[in-house]
């Protein structure tokens, strides 16, 4: 009898080792969440360059400022999930200000680039309990590409008509002074489970 609970103490016991309480395949969820990332990107960046055809760097400011907030509510209201982009540097704090996890995950992303990983694959997922539940939580990271520094470069690179519109739009602006292949930030997707 002692040798029978022993052997199956050791098959829970391996089982609880191999499979931890609580461990569930992502691979699904990142699936899914690289789909909408890349949905996301992808429609936003067509929104840009023709923004920028139409109407110059103003027309991209504009698309930023209206279009992308528009795009992640419509696309969270589509999923269920909450879809947003964060910075490492923020233009809008009232949407792009990382929460304490997805600080975290930027702080990650610089060393993971600083290891010479590039932006493209970069992305990180786990799931996360918080007080209110529990959620698979996403991030994939946006670079800072080289159309990028004509709102988020330096003073020389940004024209005096763009920098005197940032300032009316974004009187606390923290969203400059970016080089070229930077981390900017992430598309951020929570989903609850």
């Amino acid at each position: 009898m002692i040798n029978k609970l022993n052997a199956v103490f050791t098959i829970v016991l391996v089982v609880l080792v191999v499979s931890p309480a609580g461990a569930m395949d992502l691979s699904e969820h990142n699936k899914d969440a690289m789909k909408v990332t890349q949905e996301f990107v992808m429609t936003l960046g067509k929104q840009m360059a023709s923004a920028m055809k139409d109407g110059g760097v103003e027309g991209a400011v504009q698309v930023c400022r209206e279009a992308a907030p528009q795009l992640t509510g419509d696309i969270s209201r589509e999923t269920g999930w909450k879809v947003t982009r964060v910075g490492t540097r923020v233009r809008n704090s009232m949407l792009g200000m990382p929460d304490s996890w997805e600080q975290s995950v930027l702080i990650e992303f610089e060393q993971r680039k600083s290891a010479g990983e590039g932006f493209e694959k970069m992305f990180f997922s786990e799931v996360v309990d918080e007080p209110n539940g529990r959620y698979f939580r996403f991030m994939k990271a946006i670079p800072v590409k080289k159309g990028c520094l004509q709102c988020h470069g330096d003073d020389a690179q940004i024209k005096p008509a763009i920098a005197a519109l940032l300032k009316q739009h974004y009187p606390h602006d923290l969203a400059r002074d970016y080089k070229l292949g930077d981390l900017r930030g992430a598309v951020s997707i929570k989903r609850p489970l």
